[in-house]
């Protein structure tokens, strides 16, 4: 937990010696609250405060990170819902391959060629779980290896299978799945020898605890918590009894969770569960595209920042080759709202200019009411785009939803006929058909 600038000032020497750069050690510990300066800028604090303050500034839920090929990031949450702040490192979806398939490779390099374009962002899948169930292990991951360079959790309880199969992986973060109280000991040795993460199985938060601190003992710090919960509802208390604990500073229960919907009976709902409440790895039993772009989409919509909107860069964008006399549109430059017209003008076959301007990532109307979306500054648009030397034809059209601007606009640009387009993006071809020709 964060220590007040008070707090930080009691661990300090207190002698007032200016060398950190500040008139006294009150001023510097204010300062260091504040995260605006470096500890190490005190050149006598003694190594118990060092341990304590680094201790209060570690994050409540420990950065867990996959790397292989690509990065797959878990932890350092920092708040119980979204609104409060913001989530920071989405829940890695992950597609589970049995050693026994004998598609295996073929399935996984499928999966790993997955790319899917929503709002201007390319969604793909971030990893591959690897589960024995008789075979050739090793083989396995090496197949997969070949596959995809994505990171892996590997799921066995052999620690010698597990050893040989962390050797082909040299150089990578994996993670080791699952330790429990009957077999943690050579699992947490095997986690300590390769620098893996490692996953500790209980059915109750209780036994967690008590296990992440036996584990940490033996020298292993990057753990990932697995509450072994049977159903949704077991599910959903678990993870959200394991968030609230962490946030109040129970260290032995701050790591991120790991959930199997892969398991569950409705693995849609389940896996929709596990990415809303606080699941920092997710393992899908199968690659299957009708089920994970809606949870790739879910998951984008939950972990952006909610003071940041999506957003595209402002300026002209050319929709099915528009011609000189072809019409104008504009909008602002909020993700969804740029999208939505431009599928739709794109959809019809119909030219036309699209320009996006600036209204700090704002839907039409959230920029209208908000002052970010007039007459001005679309006209400052039009002015700064250069569009008059692009177009033959000097018409203008603005969303019907901000009509009562186009007298203003008018006002702002006498050269150009304004005209007042539907409210809804899906009715534009309909009405460029109409009325545009």
């Amino acid at each position: 937990m964060a220590l007040s600038g008070i707090q930080i000032y009691k661990l300090l020497p207190q002698t007032n010696c200016k060398e950190c750069g500040f008139p006294t050690c009150l001023a510097f510990a204010m300062k260091l609250a504040a995260k605006q300066v470096e500890l190490s800028a005190c050149p006598y604090v003694s190594d118990a405060s060092k341990q304590q303050l680094a201790e209060s500034a570690a994050p409540p839920i420990r950065l867990i990170t996959l790397k292989a090929g690509s990065e797959v990031k878990a932890g350092n949450e920092v708040v119980m819902f979204r609104h409060e702040k913001s989530f920071y490192n989405k829940s890695g979806l992950f597609i589970r391959v049995k050693v026994s398939d004998p598609d295996l490779a073929k399935k996984v390099a499928a999966a790993d060629a997955y790319k899917v374009n929503y709002v201007g962002m390319d969604f793909t899948i971030d990893g591959f779980a690897v589960e024995a169930d008789g075979g050739d292990f090793v083989g396995a991951v090496k197949a997969v290896r070949g596959a995809t360079k994505r990171p892996l959790i590997l799921i066995a309880k052999d620690a010698t299978l597990l050893d040989s199969a962390l050797n082909l992986l040299a150089g990578e973060s994996a993670l080791i799945y699952a330790a429990e109280l009957s077999d943690y000991e050579p699992l947490a040795d095997l986690a300590k020898k390769h620098k893996a993460a490692l996953v500790v199985k209980a059915d109750s938060l209780d036994a967690l605890a008590d296990l992440t601190q036996k584990i940490k003992a033996k020298g292993v710090e990057d753990m990932v918590l697995d509450p072994a919960a049977a159903t949704l509802s077991a599910s959903l208390s678990r993870n959200t009894q394991l968030r609230r604990l962490a946030l109040k500073n129970v260290r032995s229960l701050g790591y991120p969770i790991i959930a199997f919907p892969c398991d569950a009976k409705d693995e849609g709902v389940a896996a929709a569960q596990a990415i809303a409440k606080y699941a920092g790895f997710v393992v899908l039993s199968e690659f299957k595209p009708e089920l994970l772009y809606p949870l790739l989409v879910l998951r984008e919509n939950i972990y952006t920042d909610p003071q940041k909107p999506i957003q595209v860069l402002p300026g002209i964008y050319e929709i099915n080759s528009p011609k000189p006399e072809s019409p104008v549109l504009v909008t602002t430059n909020f993700s969804i709202t740029y999208f939505s017209v431009a599928n739709e003008v794109e959809g019809s076959g119909l030219p036309a200019w699209l320009v996006v301007t600036d209204a700090e990532g704002m839907s039409v109307l959230t920029a209208w009411a908000a002052g970010k979306f007039d007459a001005e500054r679309i006209a400052k648009a039009i002015k700064t785009f250069d569009l008059a030397s692009k177009v033959s034809k000097k018409r203008i059209v603005l969303p019907g939803h901000v009509a009562v601007l186009s007298g203003e606009l008018e006002e702002e640009l006498p050269d150009w006929e304004i005209r007042v387009g539907p409210r809804e993006a899906v009715d534009l071809p309909a009405f460029m058909k109409q009325a545009l020709n």
